[in-house]
């Protein structure tokens, strides 16, 4: 087996994969992987990176694997069950780009107790993400 960048990848569904994929691109910096079309103008299967890291996701749809993942049901307003934590270099530039494209600003950037400093917000449908500089995975100064 061949060492990966990361060996725990996100896995998100949404109502439309493809507006999500060109927003998470430009808000947040993901580039493509791999990219596969599926029915109805949807994602079959999308893998997006980000730095070392990787995110998968698909058009939200009545399968055996979307009987248990959906996406946020009122959007914006929705309580999520889990969230993202991203590492970023740079947290301000960051938070402009993310606010520029759009993004509902829940946490605005500031310093952390436990190091570092970071932001949270949504996505358009409703998925909350927070980046940040701390890097849990660098050794504490």
């Amino acid at each position: 087996m061949t060492a990966s960048p990361s060996s725990v990848i996100a896995c998100f569904r949404y109502k439309d994969a493809p507006a999500a994929i060109e927003w998470l691109c430009a808000a947040f910096g993901f580039e493509r992987h791999l990219v596969v079309p599926g029915d109805n103008d949807g994602i079959a299967h999308a893998e997006l990176k980000f730095d070392g890291g990787m995110i998968m996701l698909g058009s939200a749809r009545d399968d055996e694997f979307g009987q248990m993942l959906k996406p946020p049901v009122e959007g914006n307003s929705s309580v999520v069950t889990n969230s993202m934590y991203v590492v970023v270099k740079d947290v301000e530039g960051h938070f402009r780009r993310a606010q520029a494209a759009g993004a509902t600003v829940i946490k605005p950037p500031k310093a952390q107790d436990f190091g570092g400093s970071n932001y949270t917000c949504r996505d358009p449908e409703g998925y909350v993400w927070t980046f940040g500089d701390y890097d849990p995975w660098t050794p504490p100064k």
